[in-house]
This record gives structure tokens, sequence and C-alpha cells, in this order.
């Protein structure tokens, strides 16, 4: 991989073309970076323990390392 966590970079393909970020989570046996305010899903979560209202969260999911690049100094 060419990258790795903590670097910066910009993401080349995708909805989130052009967004600058920085990679919180590098997944080499899959060639999958999780990066910061991209790829962003709401995901439905289940209430805890049968109580209260279950919820709708903002979650990051991995992007294929091929659609980014690194950007500037880190």
């Amino acid at each position: 991989m060419h990258v790795k966590k903590g670097d910066n970079i910009i993401v080349l393909a995708g909805k989130d073309k052009g967004v600058v970020g920085k990679i919180s989570r590098a997944l080499p046996k899959e060639d999958m970076v999780l990066v910061e305010g991209v790829n962003l899903k709401k995901v439905h979560q289940k209430s805890k323990k049968g109580k209260g209202k279950g919820e709708i969260i903002e979650k990051n999911f991995p992007i294929h390392v091929s659609n980014v690049k690194l950007h500037g100094k880190t």
C-alpha cells in the first residue's frame, strides 16, 4: 500500500471526489482505507436492552486504496 494511517490524502474517484482528508485506519489485507469525513453513510442502530429508541447515526465506510493519493506533506 502506498498510504498509511495518519497520511493526508485526496480522493480521486467516487461521490467524494476531490475531498482532502486524513486516514484514520488502513486495512492492508482488503486494500481499503478509512478516511475521516469521506464515504459517510447513515446506519440504523437498534436500541440498547430493549429500552428507549433506536437512532440513525452517520458512519465512515472504507474506500479502496486505488481511489486515493497522497496530498502534500504530513
